[in-house]
């Protein structure tokens, strides 16, 4: 090939040695395109954020500068050579590009929440309803008024034009989520209704578009394969969304736990996404829906933990985004603008799709019984593209749809749209003012911040076959039922019974956590029913993964006398996999403290990285009814407090009520005489918290403080006097040898005339 131009300036030299040794190893040209998407991507992305701009738009602009339109117009021959119009390295480029788009869906998908369309869902379908009918009528008038020249085939005309109301009437629910998140309107009723449309907005649309994909493929209207596709797509959803999620989680759950290679569960993800993007090609749609549906069932999946999610973020993010986004920049020549017909095109098509978003979203809000300033924050809100709008139109140039002059033009769109939502949305939003319900439900969540059980997203149970095993079960299992949280119960308690490896106790885990749930479900549908609106339709019923399938029991050989040792080298060796909290049922005999318990149970509290529960009930007898009275000691510490968050889990799944005690000591110089209305306030204040936590989680909670140099021995009273069948004591380890949890917890450990929990954190 003839030398290139080699400018002086060392960066132009080097763009020329990579020219010419892509010229005999395209491999070379491809690693090239990659990293030059990539940098100048990430580059003009972190730019944009900077200014308040969604960092997808500066990827976007990175290939339109490496494209035709600028680095072209400046040094075309190099231009030609490293992103060259058809060469071996393009369709290796295209490759990354389409695979970045099932990507991309099937992140979008992960990161839609079903639990909050379900919230919002009258006002949510209302203007999502209204928001896609209006624009899609506006783009499908368009698309039929178009003159035969701008469209590609003027004989599949309908295509094109079903193609443009679908562009016209998407929201991007990634652009809407940031610009919430930034404007702190996230939570806000408003802000939750929003996005809840956008949501609807985005899955409809790729519905959509995956039955147009299915026309497109067969070239014409043809009843059909028209049929097959709309019931199999019909079929696949249904599937999906009932027993087919229960299918993934399982998958997903049985990965994690029994696999040791790195990351398999990235993997099983990917291999998920593949094969049912695969199913709906089958079926004769677009893969898209596979990929988006396939996001979706793995988000709901409840072992899927936030750093299994942020692994497969930071690939998707780091390398698809930048890539496709780059790929569709380069296909754009913003050149052929300078046809005053496409221009105009272009500005009526901006016109139309702001006109028709903003119109229909703004009735369908007045419908729902919203106010002006609501309807018109919801119309800027939803105008805008994204993201949402670039993957379609790259989707409907592959399909042959869109030329690339109507591709230019949708991507302009979506640009403009996207560039002008934040500061629209933001002025909108600032005249919405709060509503005394909403404020309400606010301020309950800013104090729901500060609890840690929340944040628990996996437990593990360590049960043997002894009482205290037997107790710290159905303890376990009224925590999974109560937050709905996965667990693994390792099962050192027998052979259980024939065809069952797992033993009764274990056992017992799931079926008082399926007590919980069902308890809770119920008194909940009753809430529900009782505050719900006449006007509204019938509950959104949204597929909850079974309390069976929560929980995972695995039995462990104990042979001899080597049994307690064994459980606790497989309790140690599960932890591994990453869990928020460790409840141990194991034998400890009577403990006069920590200082007597097992060296196996002290092994297990030294080595867990996190929070544990130990039962210890030191010989008294256990009962198989639900409790009825638990006594949560409370010093205001973070480690107590995340023991009182145990205690109302557990209240809460089966029913019972909690009694709060505070015991303040005085000093040794008598301030109890000088001040011990301040005692008392103060005891009562950290108390109030409780209270607070209690009725947020609909369990009823005495409170009770009281000034004392004995603490321990008013807490043993209090257990005693008041009937209580469980003293649950937060705390932590003081450091040092021997294991130690202070000379309170030792004392109330060796006196209790009942259960103790001691939850250390």
């Amino acid at each position: 090939m003839p030398d290139l131009p080699t400018p002086s300036f060392l960066p132009g030299s080097a763009l020329v040695f990579v020219a010419n040794a892509g010229a005999q190893n395209p491999a070379v040209i491809f690693f090239v395109q990659i990293a030059l998407l990539i940098f100048v991507g990430r580059l003009l992305g972190e730019w944009l954020q900077r200014v308040g701009q969604p960092a997808v738009l500066g990827q976007l602009l990175a290939g339109i500068l490496l494209g035709p339109t600028v680095f072209g117009a400046v040094w075309p021959s190099v231009q030609h050579v490293i992103f060259p119009a058809a060469s071996s390295a393009r369709p290796m480029l295209t490759a990354v590009s389409e695979l970045g788009v099932l990507m991309l869906l099937l992140l979008t998908g992960m990161e839609t929440d079903l639990a909050l369309v379900k919230r919002v869902r009258r006002t949510a379908a209302i203007v999502s309803a209204a928001g896609i009918i209006i624009p899609f009528a506006c783009g499908y008038l368009l698309g039929e008024m178009l003159p035969a020249s701008i469209i590609p085939n003027p004989e599949r005309r309908l295509l094109t034009s079903l193609f443009l109301a679908t562009a016209l009437s998407i929201s991007s629910v990634k652009i809407v989520a940031a610009v919430l998140r930034e404007v702190d309107f996230l939570r806000r009723d408003l802000g939750q209704v929003i996005l809840a449309a956008a949501i609807l907005d985005d899955t409809i649309g790729w519905t959509v578009l995956a039955f147009i994909g299915g026309l497109a493929a067969h070239g014409k209207v043809m009843l059909g394969p028209v049929l097959i596709s709309v019931f199999g797509t019909i079929a696949f959803l249904l599937f999906c969304f009932t027993i087919g999620h229960r299918w993934v989680a399982r998958i997903i759950r049985w990965t994690n736990d029994h696999l040791v290679i790195e990351m398999p569960v990235i993997s099983v993800i990917l291999i998920l996404m593949i094969a049912l993007s695969l199913v709906t090609d089958f079926i004769g749609v677009h893969t898209v829906l596979g990929a988006f549906v396939a996001g979706i069932m793995i988000g709901q999946s409840p072992i899927l933990t936030k750093h299994i999610e942020e692994q497969l973020r930071g690939l998707i993010v780091a390398l698809f985004m930048p890539v496709f986004f780059g790929v569709a920049g380069l296909s754009i020549d913003l050149k052929v603008l300078a046809d005053p017909q496409l221009l105009g095109l272009a500005f009526i098509l901006i016109a139309i799709a702001s006109i028709g978003k903003l119109g229909g979203c703004y009735l369908g809000a007045r419908l729902a019984r919203l106010n002006h300033p609501e309807s018109l924050a919801i119309g800027f809100g939803m105008n805008a593209r994204g993201s949402t709008e670039v993957i379609l139109a790259t989707i409907g140039l592959t399909m042959g749809v869109l030329n690339q002059r109507l591709f230019t033009i949708i991507v302009l769109m979506a640009v403009v749209t996207t560039l002008c939502m934040p500061p629209l949305l933001r002025w909108a939003l600032a005249r919405v003012p709060v509503r005394p319900d909403e404020k309400a439900r606010l301020e309950t969540e800013e104090a729901e911040q500060k609890d840690l059980l929340p944040k628990v997203e996996r437990i593990l149970v360590g049960l043997d076959a002894s009482d205290d095993a037997r107790m710290a079960g159905r303890l376990a299992g009224w925590v999974v039922g109560a937050r709905r949280i996965t667990a693994t119960v390792i099962d050192a308690g027998g052979s259980g019974v024939k065809g069952d490896p797992s033993s009764a106790i274990a056992q017992g885990v799931a079926e008082s956590a399926a007590h919980a749930v069902g308890a809770i479900e119920h008194s909940e549908a009753e809430k529900d029913e009782a505050t719900r609106n006449p006007d509204d339709p019938a509950p959104l019923l949204v597929a909850k993964t079974p309390v069976r399938d929560l929980i995972s029991i695995r039995s462990v050989e104990t042979p001899g006398e080597t049994s307690a040792e064994s459980a606790a080298l497989a309790i140690l060796a599960e932890a591994g996999k990453g869990y928020g909290l460790l409840i141990v049922g194991l034998d400890a005999g009577s403990p006069t403290g920590a200082q007597s318990l097992p060296p196996t149970l002290g092994k297990i509290i030294r080595e867990f990285p996190g929070p544990i529960a130990i039962l210890l009930t030191s010989g008294h007898g256990i009962s198989d009814a639900p409790l009825k009275k638990i006594l949560v000691p409370t010093t205001g510490a973070d480690y107590s407090r995340f023991g009182a968050e145990v205690a109302v889990a557990i209240a809460r799944g089966c029913g019972a009520a909690i009694t709060a005690l505070h015991v303040s000591v005085p000093s040794p110089e008598n301030e109890v005489l000088r001040h011990p209305k301040t005692l008392l306030r103060t005891g009562r204040a950290l108390l109030a918290d409780i209270v607070a936590l209690g009725e947020r989680e609909n369990v009823r909670v005495t409170s009770k403080s009281t000034i004392s140099p004995a603490k321990e021995n008013i807490i043993l009273q209090q257990a005693k006097r008041g009937g209580h069948q469980l003293i649950v004591l937060g705390t932590k380890t003081r450091s040092g040898e021997p294991l130690h949890f202070g000379n309170s917890v030792d004392a109330i450990i060796r006196n209790a005339t009942c259960p103790v929990l001691i939850v250390k954190s």
